[in-house]
């Protein structure tokens, strides 16, 4: 009983204090009363203020949870975006070294003081790639049979063979039908006709009826002689290889790589008396 009085002590003391305390506020002055609440109010504002600042976080992080279809078509199209950004890239490059390229063409031109045309190949006949391929210049752009075509670079491809209104038949080094007079830039100026050479060995022609002494070195530049009316003097054909005896030694043959690739002909320049 003792025990029970003295554990229910404390609280009857907390009791008379919190009734002698509320008697006290109740009996205070109207302005004490007034600052006294205003006192207690500024001690719960930042608690409040906390409440509300979270309530907001919470709102704004509710709007911006996106849906995950939302993100997978956002990145879709970023995708196709950046795709498309790249082609335009590419497409510009080429642009510019399509303009790089006719710049330098055109500087050719006008430094040779030469009357040229340039030409599109626009077809190759796969029976005969290595004898002839079709341009895109004919009559009408007062193209005629027998005009030289050389490469962008100024060397020798081949002759006008055929032509129409519209395009023309261009027949190839090699080709049986385009024989050329030509000339070894040595100290004897020695002088031949380049022949025919088969699709094994496309990139060579051979340059017969040359005297057996002949003084051919391989590495020796070979151009047109000018004889035979067709080709003008001094266009680049290739160089010496090697060089044999043919018809019991009474004359030589030699071997000659062309300058030019005829198997990778986009453009040419049709050249005019």
């Amino acid at each position: 009983m003792l025990t029970d009085l003295m554990l229910k002590r404390p609280h009857y003391i907390a009791f008379s204090l919190v009734v002698a305390l509320t008697l006290i506020i109740l009996n205070l002055p109207g302005q004490t009363m007034a600052r006294l609440k205003l006192g207690i109010g500024n001690s719960f504002l930042p608690l409040f203020g906390l409440t509300s600042s979270s309530r907001r976080l919470l709102e704004r992080a509710g709007e911006t949870v996106v849906p995950r279809g939302e993100l997978l078509r956002q990145n879709e199209a970023l995708r196709q975006e950046n795709q498309q950004l790249q082609l335009q890239v590419k497409e510009a490059d080429k642009t510019a070294q399509e303009n790089e390229r006719l710049r330098k063409l055109l500087g050719w031109q006008q430094r040779s003081r030469l009357k040229l045309k340039l030409a599109r190949v626009v077809l190759s006949d796969p029976a005969n790639w290595w004898r002839s391929v079709r341009i895109d210049l004919g009559t009408r752009d007062g193209i005629s049979n027998n005009l030289p075509v050389l490469t962008p670079q100024g060397f020798l491809v081949g002759r006008v063979a055929q032509v129409t209104l519209t395009g023309s038949q261009v027949v190839l080094l090699g080709d049986p039908n385009c024989k050329v007079a030509a000339r070894v830039d040595n100290s004897s100026g020695d002088t031949g006709i380049i022949g025919a050479s088969g699709p094994l060995e496309s990139g060579f022609v051979e340059m017969g009826f040359l005297s057996r002494n002949a003084t051919l070195k391989p590495g020796q530049l070979v151009r047109t002689s000018g004889k035979g009316g067709v080709f003008p003097e001094n266009i680049p054909i290739g160089n010496v290889v090697d060089t044999r005896l043919v018809e019991s030694g009474l004359s030589s043959v030699a071997r000659i790589k062309l300058t030019a690739d005829l198997t990778a002909l986009d453009e040419v320049w049709v050249r005019f008396p």
